[in-house]
């Protein structure tokens, strides 16, 4: 979590200090008495608070009350305050300007208490109208009659200082009384019948001395104290870092381990936990490395195989967890994990502050089933992205293992997870990441994790991992080591002042710094060697760049030899860990840079959504750019995808914004179902890797915008239930299963004809030829078919038979109409997977149009048309009255026993609506639309 305007000591955790983000007038507030509630919000930890900074409205109480000193503090709470996405108006705050805010209440009336119950304290914190922006919680004193005191300076609980050092000490009791101060138990100041004293301590002189003060109030039947510590800053033993020992934790025997901090322009650091109460001691004051850059100690005496909680107390003013640890414990969010999906997770303990790390000597290793997995050839991907939290609605690991069979069924060989390792809060996309060797607990533990990823292993699929190296969130411990009140400081190792470039988020790494150059290489090792994944997908790899852009975004995507630099060497340090990982980068730079890189050998994000949405609505576009061949690359090494996280869902946008011409109107489910299945059967077959989106082979029509861009979205396992879904899933199983199975999805001899709305892909390779057409118009479409060669083809999803003898024949598509034709015949599909199975069925021996001259009347009609034309044929003539999806509702065939042919269409017991009449004489065709109103 992160607060952007703090100074240097409000950056004590609350068990070195409780920072004045609260304060109350009076000093001592009763529970019947009002009190003003005076809040500094930039003195807030949570990162939410963020959000809060600068406002001059729209902020708002959520409190609570409670009737003991340490249990729950949100007891009571005001009537009408239960959600916490809007406003309570109540709890409305008033304005006092440079991000304090104050409100007036009286406890016992605002929160409802009965008058036989006690209050002692309060739970408040602060929060915009619509909950988005957040404090974290604070805790109000509530106090009663008894004598009581109140330290005013040092605010502080637990702090250090300089050898020598003069220190104000003020503070308060309600009531008049005997007053002390006490240094290491030794009297140094008092008062009589005062009730309040001012005194100035010396620190001493002695490094790391630390010193106990005691504030004491007396009546003659009542006393009152208050207690600090501090202690005089220490000097670091120095001591060279012993060999064979890594930044992190160096675990040795199963009661030893080494911990070792990178930690550049720091004086001191302690390690602070449960072995020493949270309280810096001199014997956990780590060694210093000669260079000054590191700092380590050795802790013996551990419990074998238990988990023992730690900080790093860096300069006495920050303390931070361990940027290497596998494990954290976070107080504001571990709370909401159920033990369902984290069983036996380690209660958060008594006396830390802010989130922690965790060690455990002697741990038992997983066993892999899969030990050696041989993963899939990159050409041939097809990869499948989903969120665990919007995938299964228990959102764990285990859960989404229980899926793989559906996966398997669909055909996917490869699993993207988006980031899982700990990122702030538990609800998150995450992108946000704070933690980068810890999984986070929110989908389960590190086995689980590790079960998954075995599971799918078993069964085929590589799982490859999302990871985030532009940015960090504020927990970051690199973050907040080096931190100037508003964003990363000058000498930060790690993380530029501000991101070089556009669309940044949260705090930018800089990869030509050796600093994070070493923990990127650090990271990408421990995820492949500890978790076994398969390779990466990095995010936002375009800002790995020290180039600064600004706000421009053509110079950013601009080639740019030093971003092509670091992704040689951080791909180079991957492959030199794993030969076969996968490296994706979403990167959507010039093509000369990605074609640079992917000729080196890294796999590109193809962001295809726009175009095949266009065309998936009835409109015009060119996907074109799916193929590598298209950007001029030498291997098929673009991702391309028609949906990614990031993107618009397909059907949803094609049933809110679909063409509509007549009654052919794509909005309508079934036909937005088939207009995704003709989008698919132009994205599937184009070799090269491919990339699905979560549940869009089942036509996911939720909007990405649902519950803002990257909240929660409803989960549709329902969706398996509905015939015409299931239907597209098929169709997504079928190409599938081509490209993974028949060669001639896998060529290099290919062709895209994407130009015209009705658009052909020829696939060319020695085991058969393939040719696909498709209409992507609302409405019919005369075209020539285009057929790459004569002789017999056959129609893959209804296995008929197709003799094509002039490959230029012309052909009537309606819209949204397609076939697949292959010079082989394969096992065909379930009948009825794709509309207008009758339509190219036959013997196509150049087919001609049937002369102009074709009368259709009335038009529009209420219950029958009649149809006359005139030529020379004589014989027998197929009349086809259809619907605008393609569905052959009545056939008839007559006889034409003379030049001039008059026959009755009858449209009666159809609904009104758009219909199209199909006229086939001989090797002639004719269509005609016919409207009944």
């Amino acid at each position: 979590m992160r607060a952007l305007s703090v100074s240097f000591f409000l950056f004590l955790l609350r068990h070195f200090g409780y920072s004045q983000a609260i304060t109350t007038i009076p000093a001592f507030p009763t529970a019947d008495q009002e009190v003003t509630i005076i809040f500094d919000v930039s003195r807030a930890q949570d990162a939410r608070a963020r959000g809060l900074l600068g406002k001059t409205d729209d902020v708002y109480l959520w409190s609570g009350a409670g009737t003991t000193d340490t249990g729950n503090a949100f007891e009571y709470q005001p009537t009408g305050q239960t959600d916490f996405s809007k406003p309570y108006e109540p709890g409305k705050m008033s304005p006092l300007g440079n991000n304090r805010w104050q409100i007036k209440l009286v406890p016992r009336q605002y929160f409802k208490v009965p008058a036989d119950k006690p209050i002692r304290r309060l739970g408040v914190l602060l929060k915009s109208g619509n909950g988005q922006a957040q404090t974290e919680d604070f805790f109000i004193r509530i106090y009663d009659s008894r004598l009581s005191v109140a330290r005013l300076a040092p605010t502080e609980k637990n702090f250090f200082v300089d050898p020598n050092q003069n220190l104000l000490v003020r503070a308060t009791a309600s009531q008049r009384a005997n007053l002390s101060l006490l240094l290491d138990n030794t009297p140094v100041a008092t008062a009589a019948n005062q009730d309040s004293l001012r005194f100035t301590l010396n620190s001493g002189t002695k490094p790391g001395q630390r010193r106990t003060v005691i504030f004491r109030a007396q009546t003659a039947t009542e006393t009152a104290a208050d207690t600090f510590y501090f202690t005089v800053r220490p000097q670091s033993p120095v001591a060279p870092l012993p060999a064979g020992l890594r930044d992190g934790i160096n675990y040795q025997t199963a009661n030893r381990a080494t911990l070792v901090l990178f930690a550049p322009q720091k004086s001191f650091v302690y390690l602070i936990g449960e072995f020493n109460n949270w309280s810096p001691s001199a014997q956990y004051l780590m060694n210093r490395t000669p260079d000054g850059n590191r700092y380590w100690l050795e802790l013996n005496n551990l419990p074998a195989g238990q988990e023992v909680a730690y900080q790093y107390l860096v300069d006495g003013t920050i303390a931070v967890a361990d940027p290497y640890a596998e494990t954290i414990l976070d107080p504001n969010n571990d709370r909401f994990i159920t033990a369902t999906t984290y069983p036996n997770l380690k209660a958060y303990p008594a006396g830390a502050s802010g989130i922690v790390s965790v060690l455990q000597t002697n741990q038992t290793p997983y066993t892999w089933k899969v030990p050696n997995f041989r993963r899939p050839d990159p050409k041939n991907m097809v990869v499948y992205e989903l969120l665990v939290r919007d995938f299964v609605g228990a959102r764990t690991y285990k859960t989404v293992a229980d899926s793989i069979p559906y996966l398997k069924r669909l055909g996917i060989n490869a699993i993207e997870l988006m980031p899982i390792m700990e990122f702030s809060g538990n609800d998150s996309w995450g992108y946000n990441p704070v933690f980068y060797f810890a999984p986070d607990k929110a989908y389960g533990t590190k086995n689980d994790l590790k079960a998954f990823i075995d599971k799918c292993h078993e069964n085929g699929i590589a799982v490859i991992l999302d990871m985030v190296l532009n940015q960090a969130d504020y927990e970051f411990p690199y973050v907040r080591l080096y931190w100037d009140g508003s964003r990363p400081a000058a000498n930060n190792p790690f993380f530029n002042l501000q991101a070089t470039h556009p669309f940044s988020v949260f705090f930018d790494f800089n990869h030509e710094s050796p600093a994070t150059q070493a923990y990127v290489e650090r990271v990408n090792r421990f995820w492949l060697d500890e978790y076994k994944f398969d390779g990466y997908r990095f995010d936002l790899s375009k800002g790995f760049t020290q180039k600064n852009t600004g706000n421009d975004v053509g110079a950013w995507s601009a080639y740019d030899a030093g971003r092509v630099a670091i992704w040689k060497r951080i791909y180079n340090q991957i492959r030199s860990v794993d030969p076969t990982a996968y490296v994706i980068l979403e990167h959507f730079a010039d093509n000369t840079e990605e074609r640079e890189l992917a000729d080196y050998g890294m796999l590109f994000w193809g962001n295809l959504n726009d175009p095949y949405r266009t065309l998936a609505k009835g409109f015009t576009a060119n996907p074109n750019w799916i193929s590598y061949k298209q950007r001029g690359w030498q291997n098929p090494n673009v991702v391309g995808y028609l949906e990614s996280h990031d993107e618009e869902r397909l059907v949803y946008d094609v049933r809110q914004n679909g063409r509509v011409a007549g009654s052919y109107n794509t909005r309508n489910l079934p036909t937005a179902l088939d207009r995704a299945k003709l989008a698919a059967t132009f994205f599937l077959p184009v070799p090269g890797p491919k990339l699905l989106w979560q549940f869009g082979e089942l036509g996911y029509d939720v909007s990405i915008n649902e519950n803002g861009r990257t909240g929660t979205k409803p989960i549709r396992w329902e969706y398996l239930q509905d015939p015409e879904r299931r239907k597209l899933f098929r169709v997504y199983q079928e190409l599938i299963t081509l490209k993974m199975r028949q060669p001639a999805f896998q060529t290099t001899d290919f062709t895209l004809d994407f130009d015209q709305v009705v658009k052909r892909i020829t696939l060319n390779h020695p085991s058969m030829t393939v040719f696909i057409i498709g209409n992507f118009d609302g409405q019919m479409q005369a075209t020539q078919a285009g057929f790459p060669k004569t002789g017999k083809w056959y129609d893959y999803f209804t296995g008929q038979e197709t003799e094509v003898t002039n490959t230029q024949t012309a052909l009537s598509l309606q819209p949204g109409e397609f076939h697949l034709y292959t010079t082989e015949k394969l096992p065909a599909p379930e009948a009825g997977l794709v509309p207008y199975s009758g339509s190219l069925t036959g013997t196509i021996t150049g087919l001609e149009p049937v002369p102009d001259g074709i009368l259709l009347y009335p038009n529009p009609t209420a219950e029958t048309a009649l149809l006359e034309f005139e030529n020379t044929y004589i014989g027998p003539v197929e009349l086809q009255v259809g619907s605008p999806g393609g569905q052959v509702l009545r056939s008839q065939t007559v006889q034409k026993t003379a030049s001039l042919l008059r026959q009755p269409i009858s449209l009666q017991q159809l609904p009104r609506g758009l219909y199209w009449l199909k006229i086939q004489q001989g090797h002639k065709q004719a269509v005609r639309k016919i409207v009944k109103w």
